[in-house]
C-alpha cells in the first residue's frame, strides 16, 4: 500500500508549517525598556535637566567614541571574541594624528586617512596573532593592551600635543550650520529646520526598513508581532528619534557626530543583517564547528573584524583628541572597559553568537546616561561605578536567565 506524499512529509517529520506563534523576545526588548526605566528614573530625580536641549546634546557628544567603539566590540564579541586594547589603540592613534597635523603640518584629510590605516595595521596585527596563529584573542589584546600605551608614550613622552586644525574640532564637537534658518514651535521657541527634516527623514526611514522586515517575515511563514503592537513599536520609535531631534534642534543642531554615528549605524546593521560576512560573524560564534564544516573562512572571518575593530578605534581616538583638542598620554584610559560593557548591556551573548549594533548603541547610552545622571545630581565617582557596575552584572545574569529559560521551556 502506498503512502500519499503529503502523509510521508508528516511522518517523517517535515510536514509544511503555517506562520509559528510569536512571542516577546526579553533578551531583545528587555534592554529598551531598562533604558526608558533609567532616563525617566533620573528626569524625575534632576527635575527634568536630564531631558533638557543642552543635556541630550552633551550626552551625545561626551559618549560619541565609546559609541563607536562599541559598534566595532559588538562584532568582535558576537565571532566569540574579545578585544582589550582598544583603550590604547585610541591613544596611540590620536597621537599619530596629533604627530602628524600638529609637528609636521600634514593637511587633515590626509592625515585622517594615514591615522585610520595605522589603526587597520594594528587590528591586522592583532587579527594575525588571533585568527591564523591561535593564540587566545584575551591573550592578545592584553598585550596590545600594554604595548601600544607603550607606543603612545614613546611618540608624546609625558605632554600632550594640540591644538587641532578647526575641521577636526568641528567633527568632534562642531554643529551642523541652519541652512535653512529656524522654524516656530510654538511654546518650543524656534528650531533648526534642516535638523528637523533629517529627523522625519529618519523616522521614515525606519517606517519603511520595518515594514519590509515584517513583509518578508511573513512571506517566509515566520513569526511576527500582531500588527497593533508593530504599530506601536514604530510608533514610540519615532517618537523618541524626533523628541530628541527637536531637542537638539532647539539648541544648537544636530552634532556632526551624532551624523557620523548615524552613518556607522546604518552601515554596520546593514552589514550585520544583510551581507554576506555578516551572517558569518553570527555563524562562527553561534557555533564553530559549524560554520567551518559549512564552508565559512573562519580565519578570514576573525581577521577582519580584529581589522574593522582597529579602524574604528582610530576612528574614536581622532574624535576624543579632537575633542579635547590634544592627544595626550593618558588619553583612552579604560575605555575598552565601556565599550565592552555597552555590548554586554545591550545583548551581546556572552559565548557570542547574540548580538545587535543598536544594541550595542543603546547599551553605550545606558552608561552615558547613568554618567550624566549620577554627575547631575551630584553623586560621588564612587557611587557611579558601583551603579554603572551593578547595572553590567545585572546585564549578563539576565543573559544567563534568558537562555535557561529558553532551555528549559525546549
Amino acid at each position: 500500500m502506498s503512502i500519499a506524499p503529503a502523509k510521508q512529509r508528516e511522518l517523517s517529520g517535515f510536514a509544511p508549517r503555517g506562520p509559528r506563534r510569536f512571542q516577546i523576545n526579553l533578551r531583545q526588548s528587555g534592554i529598551y525598556i531598562a533604558f526608558a526605566a533609567i532616563v525617566l528614573l533620573f528626569t524625575i530625580l534632576t527635575g527634568g535637566d536630564m531631558l533638557a536641549p543642552q543635556n541630550i546634546s552633551n550626552i551625545i557628544v561626551q559618549n560619541s567614541y565609546i559609541l563607536i567603539l562599541a559598534i566595532g566590540m559588538i562584532l568582535v564579541i558576537i565571532a566569540g571574541h574579545i578585544d582589550l586594547s582598544v583603550g590604547s589603540i585610541v591613544a596611540a592613534t590620536g597621537a599619530v594624528a596629533a604627530v602628524l597635523m600638529v609637528n609636521h603640518d600634514v593637511p587633515w584629510p590626509l592625515a585622517l586617512l594615514i591615522t585610520l590605516l595605522v589603526g587597520a595595521a594594528i587590528g591586522a596585527w592583532q587579527g594575525y596573532w588571533v585568527a591564523y596563529f591561535g593564540i587566545p584573542a584575551f591573550i592578545v589584546t592584553l598585550a596590545g593592551m600594554l604595548l601600544f600605551r607603550a607606543v603612545t608614550y614613546n611618540i608624546l613622552g609625558n605632554r600632550g600635543i594640540g591644538p587641532f586644525p578647526d575641521e577636526v574640532r568641528t567633527l568632534s564637537n562642531g554643529f551642523t550650520d541652519g541652512y535653512l534658518g529656524n522654524i516656530g514651535l510654538g511654546a518650543l521657541g524656534g528650531a533648526d529646520l534642516v535638523s528637523l527634516l533629517l529627523g522625519v527623514a529618519a523616522v521614515a526611514g525606519i517606517v519603511v526598513t520595518q515594514w519590509r522586515s515584517r513583509a518578508g517575515r511573513v512571506r517566509y511563514g515566520q513569526a511576527v508581532e500582531p500588527f497593533p503592537l508593530f504599530v506601536l513599536k514604530i510608533a514610540l520609535a519615532g517618537f523618541v528619534v524626533m523628541f530628541v531631534i527637536v531637542q537638539l534642534a532647539r539648541f544648537r543642531n544636530v552634532p556632526w557626530v551624532l551624523v557620523l554615528l548615524a552613518a556607522l549605524v546604518l552601515g554596520y546593521s546593514l552589514l550585520t543583517n544583510r551581507a554576506v560576512f555578516g551572517r558569518q560573524i553570527y555563524a562562527v560564534g553561534g557555533n564553530l564547528q559549524a560554520a567551518t564544516l559549512s564552508g565559512v573562512k573562519v580565519k578570514s572571518v576573525v581577521f577582519w573584524i580584529f581589522v574593522n575593530m582597529g579602524v574604528l578605534s582610530a576612528l574614536a581616538g581622532i574624535i576624543f583628541a579632537g575633542r579635547l583638542n590634544q592627544a595626550n598620554p593618558t588619553g583612552g584610559d579604560q575605555f575598552e572597559l565601556d565599550a565592552i560593557a555597552a555590548a554586554f548591556i545591550g545583548g551581546a551573548a556572552v559565548q557570542g553568537g547574540v548580538g545587535k549594533v543598536i544594541g550595542a548603541i543603546t547599551g553605550g547610552l545606558i552608561m552615558g546616561v547613568i554618567n550624566n545622571g549620577m554627575s547631575l545630581i551630584g553623586a560621588p565617582s564612587e557611587q557611579v561605578l558601583l551603579v554603572k557596575g551593578a547595572v553590567l552584572l545585572a546585564a549578563v545574569a539576565f543573559d544567563v536567565w534568558t537562555k535557561r529559560r529558553a532551555g528549559a521551556s525546549r
